[in-house]
């Protein structure tokens, strides 16, 4: 730290750090209880079942899921598991390299997806972008992609699953 440099945030650098956080914590959160409420699955189940039906063909590694959720793969693999005894997925070696475990999603698991994505979808809206117009909406954007900009540079020793997510 150089000497012109605070050690603490300034106030306007607290308010906002506070609101982030809040946002961060909050959020996730919100929306794990209308998923819980409206569809019977978590906020992370409903990430994963949905990143599998975006695929051509419903099906991700393991580790590759572990990236779009930004969970630790043993996660990622207890919840498959769990997921698969429910009918919402199947794992599969990967036909390419046996050393990995694809999800498949099945039809049950697509049709949980098409029931849960509308409101979810809902209550993102009504929760992040009804109170931004569009030049917040840009805003948010912009500020969003220079926070993930300064963590790709960061030297932290972030978990490999979160350091993989930063560089899609």
């Amino acid at each position: 730290m150089t000497a012109d440099e605070e050690p603490w945030l300034t106030a306007e650098q607290m308010r906002a750090w506070r609101a982030l956080h809040a946002a961060v914590v909050v959020l996730p959160a919100a929306l794990d209880v209308q998923l819980r409420r409206d569809a019977g699955i978590s906020h992370l189940e409903y990430y994963a079942l949905a990143g599998l039906s975006e695929q051509a063909d419903r099906t991700l590694r393991l580790s590759d899921l572990a990236i779009l959720t930004g969970a630790e793969l043993s996660r990622i693999s207890h919840l498959i598991v769990r997921l698969e005894k429910r009918g919402l997925v199947v794992r599969r070696p990967d036909p390419d390299d046996a050393r990995y475990t694809n999800a498949v999603l099945t039809e049950q698991g697509w049709e949980l997806v098409e029931l849960a994505a509308p409101g979810h979808v809902a209550t993102v809206r009504r929760l992040l972008f009804d109170g931004l117009d569009g030049a917040g909406l840009q805003e948010l954007q912009h500020a969003a992609d220079r926070i993930v900009a300064a963590l790709r540079l960061s030297d932290l020793p972030l978990a490999p699953t979160i350091r993989r997510a930063l560089h899609p």
